[in-house]
C-alpha cells in the first residue's frame, strides 16, 4: 500500500476503502479537492503527500471527508468496502465462467493468445530494452507497450488467478475504527 494510503486509511478508513473500489475515482477526486488540486489524480496526490506538501488543515478536510463518505454509505445502505469486495467477485465470476467455457470446448484460442501476447510483450520490451525501438518520440510504441502488459496481466490472471486477498483487506478494512 502506498505511504499516502496510509495515511489517508489512518485519519479516513472509508475513504481509503473507497480508494480500492469501484469508486475509487469519486475518492481521488474528493481527496485532490480537499488539497485544492483541479485535476486531481492518485500520481498528484502521492506526489503532494511525498513533497510534504499536506499541512494539517489539509487533513483536517480529509478527515471531513471522511464524515461526508459515512453518511454517504449510510444514505445509500452500502460499504465502501463491501463494494470492492463485489467487485472482486463479480472479476472472480467472470474468470470462473471463461475457464469453464475452456474446460467445455476445449478451445485453442486463449492459448494461443495468450503465446502471442507473451511474446509480443517481451519482444517489445526487449527491442526496447536493446534499443532497437527508439521510444523517445514514439507514443504509439509507448501505448502499444502499455497495452500488451496490460494484456498480459490478464492472461496471466486468466491462466494462474491472482495473488490478491481481497476478503482480508476488505474485513479489515470493514472492521476498523477511525483513529482518535
Amino acid at each position: 500500500m502506498a505511504d499516502w494510503i496510509k495515511t489517508i486509511f489512518g485519519i479516513a478508513p472509508t475513504v481509503a476503502a473507497a480508494l480500492g473500489g469501484p469508486l475509487a475515482g469519486a475518492a481521488v477526486s474528493a481527496i485532490g479537492g480537499a488539497l485544492g488540486m483541479t485535476e486531481p489524480t492518485k500520481e498528484g496526490i502521492a506526489k503532494a503527500f511525498a513533497d510534504g506538501q499536506i499541512k494539517p488543515e489539509d487533513l483536517a478536510k480529509i478527515r471531513q471527508l471522511e464524515i461526508e463518505f459515512k453518511t454517504h454509505e449510510s444514505d445509500m445502505g452500502f460499504k465502501y468496502a463491501e463494494l470492492a469486495a463485489k467487485q472482486d467477485e463479480i472479476n472472480a465470476q467472470d474468470r470462473g465462467s471463461a475457464r469453464d467455457l475452456l474446460k467445455a470446448t476445449g478451445s485453442y484460442v486463449p492459448a494461443t493468445l495468450t503465446f502471442g501476447i507473451t511474446i509480443g510483450y517481451f519482444v517489445v520490451l526487449l527491442g526496447m530494452m536493446l534499443k532497437q525501438f527508439t521510444i523517445a518520440d514514439s507514443q504509439v510504441m509507448l501505448m502499444m507497450l502499455g497495452q500488451l502488459g496490460t494484456a498480459w496481466g490478464v492472461t496471466i490472471a486468466f491462466w494462474f488467478g491472482t495473488t490478491r486477498n481481497s476478503q482480508e483487506k476488505t474485513t479489515l478494512l470493514a472492521n476498523s475504527a477511525p483513529v482518535k
